[in-house]
């Protein structure tokens, strides 16, 4: 039958046709796409006991349009991520149905109860105890079992050729990774920051900083990323009296440094600890880069003795360790600076009165963090240089 992009009317049929599906009566289907790439649907039965999620891949980025065209094969890449997570820390995603390779849809777990962590920070919320533990064991956990320490050879190989994602690669190399730092049409800022873009464009050490962390997001095959972890990719809450946290939208997965997943994740949370600091409402947002390092750095190091290949000594465990550190670090900033001056802002800092203020103290910990991370060697040395801020 070929791609066809489904609309509300098709979902019934196509859940009872896909298997998905087999009450008598049909879903009532409702659309609740947000993201920028994607439509997702939520079908569930009249008295609400039983509900499923399906989100299809569109051949153009959704907000765009078809004026931007984009592969749907990205959908193959997140089914991808799912599978491989599934293996080692089932409980930090949704749990998938199926998916159609055909369509590029999955038909997933309804976590309409859940809330998107950017959401409740933004309204004040604090993260709580378990946020960004788990946060940091679910990239532990799925990089330690994507990479050549947990992955024999051969299945490593098959993996990182499969995994090959050139076109939504190269919108992280441009648009996170370049842009920002040259004149370009998706370039924009608040004109209160008219000067520190003119600075930081300006900056030839920034520049070559960023390019060698542009050459290691090209060519360090560490292991399988998320790809775009930030908080409006996690969603959390309460299910039978215990928290939840899950991890979603990893269509930007590829075989990469594994830095920069974390990196992406630190970024979000020094931001919004910017608006918090700036609204007054300032909680536990200060101790989430070291909880979730921690978190990282224990579960990575309880998977160690489960290596596949013991040529890798624990010295090397130490040094790789190091190097995760550092690129996170770095990373963090690039996310930073490319969310207020490059494309696509962050609703923490624009949907202040006024985000000025709030943003230069962000930009300028950002730079800090790219040309200084190879000394900022402790969650307790970054914190100096936002606290150096005033």
């Amino acid at each position: 039958m070929g791609y066809r992009i489904l609309e509300t009317d098709d979902i019934p049929a196509y859940l009872r046709e896909r298997g998905h599906w087999d009450e008598a009566a049909d879903p009532q289907v409702r659309e609740v796409s947000d993201g920028n790439m994607n439509r997702v649907f939520l079908a569930s039965n009249a008295d609400g006991t039983r509900s499923l999620a399906l989100k299809q891949a569109l051949p153009w980025v959704r907000v765009a349009g078809p004026s931007w065209p984009m592969n749907p094969d990205r959908a193959d890449a997140e089914a991808r991520a799912y599978e491989q997570v599934a293996r080692v820390a089932p409980d930090k995603i949704p749990a998938v149905h199926g998916y159609d390779p055909e369509n590029y849809a999955l038909v997933m777990e309804d976590m309409s109860d859940l809330e998107v962590l950017r959401t409740l920070l933004n309204e004040g919320a604090s993260y709580g105890p378990h946020t960004s533990a788990r946060t940091g064991e679910f990239v532990a956990q799925f990089s330690f079992a994507t990479s050549d320490f947990g992955m024999a050879s051969a299945d490593r190989k098959a993996l990182i050729a499969a995994s090959v994602s050139p076109e939504l690669c190269k919108i992280t190399e441009d648009v996170v990774l370049s842009e920002p730092y040259i004149e370009h049409e998706h370039n924009h800022w608040h004109e209160g920051l008219d000067d520190l873009a003119r600075q930081f464009r300006a900056d030839t050490g920034l520049r070559t900083e960023v390019a060698d962390l542009r050459h290691t997001f090209m060519t360090s095959a560490q292991a399988l990323l998320h790809g775009d972890l930030h908080t409006g990719s996690i969603m959390v809450g309460e299910r039978e009296g215990g928290p939840v946290v899950r991890v979603f939208d990893p269509e930007f997965s590829f075989v990469g440094p594994i830095g920069y997943d974390l990196g992406l994740y630190w970024a979000n949370a020094l931001v919004s600890e910017e608006r918090a600091r700036a609204l007054g409402t300032l909680s536990d947002h200060p101790d989430q880069l070291r909880l979730s390092w921690q978190a990282f750095e224990t579960e990575f190091r309880r998977l160690w003795p489960t290596r596949v290949d013991t040529f890798f000594d624990d010295a090397y465990l130490d040094r790789f360790l190091r190097r995760v550190w550092t690129d996170s670090v770095g990373y963090a900033g690039t996310e930073i600076i490319r969310r207020i001056i490059g494309f696509a802002h962050l609703t923490d800092l624009t949907t202040l009165a006024d985000p000025v203020p709030a943003s230069r103290r962000a930009l300028l910990l950002g730079r800090e963090l790219v040309v200084r991370r190879e000394e900022l060697t402790s969650p307790q040395a970054v914190r100096d240089v936002v606290t150096s801020l005033g």
